[in-house]
């Protein structure tokens, strides 16, 4: 997850938008009903359509990360795909009550979770790395970092603020309520680092001309994955999802469409 907060509170529109979206023009119609669909052939997907760079709406259609990785699944699984967008806070009463067959927001399998729904593999990674003003010279090691003279900055109550405090215990922790002004801190040379997630790295990056710059420690401070929510007890829909990942990530399109949505290079993967 992007942290324990993440879509806490959100307040997105409760109107249903109902997208349908053909998969393979050649593909054969499926003869049964091999993953306990509510409609055979078509995948009904629940997503909150308001995350930009995962998922969003561009010109009225979905787009982003979850969406065309969803277009390459249902391409495996030979099905239609159909997406209903709403709020976060419906997604998860709306699959228990049968509304979709599947839910895709980057969900942590929490224990709590887990009593309702069923979850695929990881399919999105969510890597915190630690961030610095272009041309900083700081060097590339935690104990450069973790020192009384750096403020390193991150979103107010988030798995990244966690991560400044327990890896980096003796520098200055400073959170702000919004992602832009941790972020702003740096660029401005007002803090020395940010910890905060790689896409959204890219993302600031992307608009405010490459002010920061990842620092190139050897591998992530933590890496966290989503994964599909399934009906309880779709065990059949659980197993071919899962096939369906690895066969997207052992192609590499998997990473190939991370690159293109998130604007970045893809953290590492759980092996199939």
């Amino acid at each position: 997850m992007r942290s324990w907060t993440r879509f806490g509170g959100i307040a997105a529109a409760t109107a249903v938008l109902t997208i349908a979206a053909a998969v393979g023009a050649s593909a054969r119609p499926l003869a049964a009903n091999p993953y306990n669909l509510a409609t055979p052939g078509t995948l009904v997907v629940g997503m909150d359509l308001e995350f930009k760079p995962e998922m969003y709406l561009q010109n009225g259609k979905p787009a982003g990360y979850d969406v065309e990785l969803l277009n390459a699944v249902a391409k495996q699984l030979n099905v239609k795909l159909k997406i209903q967008n709403l709020s976060f806070n419906g997604l998860i009463p709306g699959l228990v009550s049968k509304k979709f067959d599947m839910v895709s927001v980057g969900l942590s399998p929490t224990p709590e979770r887990r009593k309702a729904i069923s979850f695929s593999r990881a399919y999105v990674p969510y890597a915190q790395i630690l961030a610095a003003k272009k041309g900083d010279t700081t060097g590339a090691s935690m104990s450069a970092w973790n020192d009384s003279s750096k403020t390193i900055t991150s979103l107010q109550g988030s798995t990244a603020e966690q991560l400044v405090k327990s890896d980096f215990p003796k520098a200055k922790s400073s959170s702000f309520p919004d992602q832009n002004s941790a972020f702003l801190q740096v660029a401005t040379g007002r803090a020395n680092g940010i910890v905060v997630e790689n896409y959204l790295l890219a993302q600031f990056n992307k608009s405010n001309g490459n002010k920061l710059q990842e620092v190139p420690f050897p591998k992530p401070l933590q890496v966290q994955y989503g994964a599909y929510g399934v009906q309880k007890g779709n065990v059949a829909l659980v197993k071919a999802l899962n096939g369906a990942i690895c066969k997207v990530q052992a192609s590499g399109e998997l990473a190939k469409i991370y690159q293109k949505t998130e604007g970045t290079k893809l953290p590492p993967m759980p092996g199939c």
